[in-house]
């Protein structure tokens, strides 16, 4: 498992950066980011170096930040490659409460999910075939 950043905002101009800047100032390094939103609201969810100190640098900007335990894993970075995993998912009724993939070569990409098997998931994922992937994979991706 890894530790995911969620951050809440008030959809208005210049908090996302505001934001990203309370994480840099801090000198922590980001290296996802995904932003969905509504018209009032945005939720940020953030891979960052250090989650702890990324949250509290950011509740002292005046944000909400909250760390998320979530479930990274490699996927080949092709056609096909995240329909497997998914699809291995729904076989094993597993509920997906939300994902978000990133390619990280020309191979692979990371799919990163929150479901509400966390805890069990790595290792039903490893007994199918799938690549869990560490917190340090995830921040020394080249």
């Amino acid at each position: 498992m890894i530790s995911q950043l969620t951050v809440f905002l008030e959809n208005e101009k210049g908090r996302l950066a505001a934001a990203c800047r309370a994480v840099s100032d801090a000198g922590i390094n980001m290296h996802s980011l995904f932003l969905a939103d509504t018209q009032d609201f945005g939720v940020v969810r953030l891979l960052v170096d250090t989650p702890k100190a990324a949250a509290e640098a950011l509740r002292n900007a005046g944000y909400r930040a909250t760390i998320t335990p979530v479930t990274a894993v490699r996927i080949p970075n092709e056609p096909g490659g995240l329909a497997k995993l998914l699809e291995f998912l729904d076989e094993a009724s597993v509920n997906v409460e939300y994902a978000y993939c990133f390619s990280v070569s020309s191979e692979a990409a990371f799919d990163v999910l929150k479901t509400d098997e966390d805890a069990q998931l790595e290792g039903k994922l490893m007994e199918a075939g799938f690549q869990p992937v560490s917190p340090e994979e995830i921040y020394q991706v080249d």
